[in-house]
């Protein structure tokens, strides 16, 4: 039987996983490639030596040895980060070595690069553990959903986000205290920035945009607000009005422009996206032809991420087997079809807001605070005052129908500078649904 031979650069959480289930499953995988696949070199310039169970596969400390290598069909880069690993791919593809990587961060800022330096070379990329860990959320768009108009992506895409505003939520905790338990548990890193700032999220927003529009996104183009400023105060609100609080990704295909965001949003309990908890990741697409799907499952971790890995490392090897080379294109439309399209202002944004002002507890705060929203065309649905006494600063929770970006942040500037306010406003956005899309 035939063989087709990986290289892997990087033998860290998720390329330990990628190995175990190259091993574990190698038959199961023979008898549905009817192909060997085998990983025959890892680099990596941390370790001493591989564990003993791999003790048949080779081990070097440079990468160059595995791109260098001529018998090494597929090369994995799992090291991270955007250099070397920019580098060590373009090298690969410059040698004629199919690619797969999980590195979000690189093709989310440089897959034009790469995809067009692929193309060029006659290889496949493939970058399926980017996005979702063990969620097959790229095949999905690329290929279940090929025939279908995107209208809208949503989604939890970053589990360590999520797990802390459900802790939040069921503890009532601050942000800071599950953020320490977060990182003891090994949910999140030493330094949390990017999961909690939604710079991850939004990496993986960019990405799964491009293959849904046939565009070409960047961490650029998108906005970003992360979870530090919501308060248990918040979450407890939006218990009270009928919500969860999430860090979702959000995009709306509005035909000649798109929406690309990342911030906190009130999910109303009863949507599917509101009962994701822990460190789940969920998908939530719209489609003209098949409506709302949802793919959910484990965003990370060592065996989920090496799963989704394997799946390309499998497909690479089928269409190797049987001469296929870029059956699929990298983005899903064909090269020549892909088209810019222009990416909606955030301050274009119509939605419902939900605002938490921090006030001196007086006659006549509500009656300041409702005066300039009106004069901004913002509309109250409903409002929460808590009193405590005259010399207290109190919570004034207000509730708007649907209000432009644009007023809203006009609005909050001038409330904010009011000798009544005492801190600056919580501004959290409200999903709505609509029929067969979201609002």
């Amino acid at each position: 039987m035939k063989e087709i031979l990986v290289g892997l650069i990087g033998f860290g959480t998720v390329g330990s996983g990628l190995a175990e289930v190259l091993q574990v499953q190698a038959a199961r995988l023979a008898k549905k490639v009817d192909t060997v696949i085998r990983l025959k070199t890892i680099a990596d310039n941390r370790l001493a030596a591989l564990p003993e169970r791999f003790n048949d596969v080779g081990f070097t400390k440079n990468a160059r040895e595995i791109i260098a290598d001529p018998q090494i069909n597929i090369v994995v880069e799992l090291i991270g980060g955007i250099e070397p690993a920019k580098t060590f791919i373009l090298e690969a593809i410059a040698a004629g070595k199919h690619v797969v990587t999980a590195n979000k961060a690189l093709i989310s800022q440089h897959g034009a690069e790469i995809f067009a330096a692929a193309a060029k070379a006659g290889v496949e990329i493939g970058f399926e553990a980017s996005v979702g860990g063990g969620v097959p959320v790229i095949k999905a768009l690329k290929e279940g959903l090929v025939a279908n108009r995107i209208l809208s992506i949503m989604g939890i895409m970053n589990g360590t986000a999520n797990f802390i505003l459900n802790q939040m939520t069921d503890h009532q905790v601050p942000f800071s205290e599950v953020l320490k338990d977060a990182q003891a548990k090994g949910y999140a890193e030493a330094d949390p920035t990017y999961d909690v700032e939604g710079i991850d999220t939004a990496h993986k927003l960019a990405i799964l945009m491009n293959i849904a529009y046939g565009m070409n996104v960047s961490l650029a183009d998108i906005s970003i607000e992360g979870i530090t400023r919501i308060d248990p105060v918040d979450i407890a609100f939006a218990r009270e009005f009928g919500y969860r609080i999430k860090l979702l990704a959000i995009s709306r295909n509005h035909g000649e422009h798109v929406e690309a965001r990342v911030h906190p949003t009130m999910v109303p309990e009863n949507h599917m996206l509101a009962g994701i908890s822990g460190v789940y990741n969920g998908f939530y697409f719209t489609g003209d032809m098949v409506g709302n799907i949802m793919l959910y499952g484990l965003g990370a971790g060592k065996m989920p991420t090496g799963s989704a890995v394997a799946a390309d490392v499998v497909d690479i090897a089928r269409n190797i087997t049987h001469n296929s080379i870029n059956r699929v294109p990298s983005l899903s439309f064909r090269p020549e079809h892909l088209t810019p399209r222009r990416i909606t202002p955030i301050e274009d944004l119509r939605c419902p807001y939900y605002f938490r002002m921090t006030a001196v507890d007086k006659p006549g705060v509500l009656s300041a605070i409702s005066g300039i929203l009106g004069k901004n065309n913002i509309s109250i649905e409903s409002v929460i005052q808590k009193s405590r006494g005259q010399k207290d600063a109190v919570p004034v929770v207000i509730m708007t129908y649907e209000a432009e970006e644009r007023s809203v942040r006009a609005a909050l500037a001038e409330i904010d500078s009011l000798p009544i306010c005492t801190d600056k406003t919580v501004k959290i956005r409200i999903l709505v649904d609509k029929q067969d899309g979201v609002k």
